[in-house]
């Protein structure tokens, strides 16, 4: 594996983690808390790593700028912003709920989590629909 194989790695991991998020609501929504826990637990691993591959890729290779189609710029930045927004916000969202269902506090977790996985969600999905328009759809030079 080499530096060019990281963007396809963080877009399986964001991808992964999405798939995660969306079993772990789909087990809750069930009453399978175990089944929900071990999702949720993955998800928050899967992220991890996520972070930790974008981190060494973009310390290595440098910022990635969406030049073409210069129509569709307005379009990528506003997706990029309102990511790179949640990706940071997220973060302690994530957090907050985990450490409030560790502690058995489901009540509040329950109530973090409702604001927690949609932007959670957000962020996962848009992040694989970054890497597809930089890398597949709009491949920038």
């Amino acid at each position: 594996m080499n530096l060019s194989d990281l963007p396809a790695v963080n877009a399986s991991l964001n991808c992964l983690s999405a798939i995660l998020l969306t079993a772990g609501y789909y087990f809750i929504r069930g009453k399978n808390q175990a089944a929900h826990r071990n999702c949720m637990v993955a998800a928050v691993c899967t992220s991890t790593l996520f972070l930790i591959s974008y981190l060494v890729y973009h310390s290595q290779a440098g910022r990635t700028v969406f030049r073409e189609p210069q129509w569709f710029r307005p379009i990528y930045l506003t997706i990029l912003l309102t990511h790179t927004v949640l990706a940071v916000v997220i973060v302690p969202m994530v957090l907050v709920t985990l450490s409030r269902a560790v502690r058995g506090r489901f009540e509040l977790h329950r109530k973090a989590a409702r604001w927690a996985w949609p932007l959670w969600m957000y962020v996962s999905t848009t992040g694989v629909l970054i890497y597809l328009l930089l890398y597949q759809i709009f491949p920038q030079k």
